[in-house]
């Protein structure tokens, strides 16, 4: 996001300082501009933020773009309305088929997340998370609506606990999820 304190030119200078340590160890990065939904609302008040008009963001685009090039990392944007790729940026994904089967060495049949936005690309996925746990305390947010219920629920860190915070509960219930390996078993002709 853009504000008096975090301007183009400072993420321009973070993603530098980021591309070059990673210049080497990854192929891809994945951009995303924030989105003001209503859980992150009350927290972005205050911070002066701003958009960028489509020609701004073009050019801003085009520098991050630049910099990826130049530490051979490509660049991708998830869940964006406007069409970067002109700028070196392609409508990508955060979850990414085509980077998970390459990585598993073999085909998915699985598609597209039908509960994201429209632009989004990413494919089907569990989301592992909970909502008001993590403390980096990142105003834009929508996972951290509420500073009081991360405090809360920090102190209920267990390390040796099989939930991502807290203890499971006598009075809790527990559903056993049905998983089926998303593995392409059908060969193509493309595979050959």
């Amino acid at each position: 996001f853009f504000s008096d304190r975090y301007t183009k030119e400072y993420h321009l200078k973070a993603f530098k300082s980021i591309a070059e340590a990673l210049s080497g160890y990854t192929e891809k990065c994945v951009i995303s501009f924030i989105d003001i939904y209503p859980k992150n609302k009350k927290n972005m008040d205050g911070l002066s933020s701003y958009e960028l008009n489509d020609d701004e963001l073009r050019e801003f685009a085009e520098k991050l773009s630049k910099i990826a090039a130049d530490n051979n990392i490509k660049i991708g944007s998830c869940a964006e309305k406007i069409d970067l790729d002109e700028c070196g940026i392609i409508h990508n994904c955060c979850i990414d088929r085509e980077l998970i089967e390459k990585i598993i060495g073999c085909k998915l049949n699985v598609g597209k997340d039908k509960n994201q936005r429209k632009e989004c690309g990413c494919v089907e996925s569990v989301e592992i998370g909970t909502y008001n746990t993590c403390k980096n305390g990142c105003a834009y947010c929508y996972a951290n609506y509420s500073s009081k219920s991360v405090e809360t629920n920090a102190t209920k860190y267990d390390p040796s606990s099989p939930l991502l915070c807290g203890q499971v509960q006598e009075d809790d219930k527990i559903t056993i999820r049905k998983v089926e390996s998303l593995k392409e078993t059908q060969l193509s002709i493309f595979d050959m």
